[in-house]
């Protein structure tokens, strides 16, 4: 505890790169929650032991296939009802976590325990500039409340730069806590 501020948290994980299932790398994080504000994110900072496999030649692959689609790419229930992801659409289901997890960070609390349940809808939008741009309805597991909660979520990326959640939103009618 800090006085008149929060509670901070101490961790060691390990990462397993999800790319390379048996690869993984020792970090260490620092979590504070903000005393009184459910609006503040938690404060993080971590820290890596290591590097995971660069993912470059496979991010450029995927942005050419992309770019190079003539209809935009609308997709539903990834994973399937049996867990499964298509090879095809593993990317755009690592965007999704990639994107879930700012969502998470941004609405944790420390009562709260978000898991990216599945990709409800993702729908390509087309745009003028380089960026790829998906929008997405994400299913959120809240695993305190059991409650699972739709979010939408607009995610731009380019190869060259990391995945940015440019607009994101509770579905209307679903509420946390």
């Amino acid at each position: 505890d800090i006085e008149d501020v929060g509670h901070k948290y101490y961790l060691e994980l390990e990462l397993e790169d999800v790319l390379d299932k048996g690869r993984t790398v020792n970090c260490t994080a620092e979590v504070l929650y903000h005393l009184g504000s459910k609006s503040t994110a938690p404060d993080v900072q971590l820290t890596v032991q290591g590097e995971l496999r660069g993912t470059e030649e496979a991010d450029q692959e995927f942005y050419n296939r992309i770019r190079s689609l003539e209809k935009e790419l609308v997709a539903e229930n990834i994973p399937d009802s049996h867990g499964n992801v298509p090879l095809e659409l593993e990317p755009i289901h690592l965007l999704a976590w990639a994107a879930s997890g700012y969502v998470i960070w941004q609405n944790s609390t420390e009562n709260t325990e978000f898991h990216l349940a599945q990709v409800k809808h993702v729908k390509q939008v087309k745009r003028s500039d380089e960026d790829l741009q998906f929008d997405y309805v994400l299913l959120l597991h809240e695993m305190v409340s059991q409650e699972v909660i739709p979010w939408e979520v607009t995610v731009l990326w380019h190869p060259q730069h990391p995945a940015r959640v440019s607009w994101d939103r509770r579905q209307l009618g679903h509420t946390l806590g």
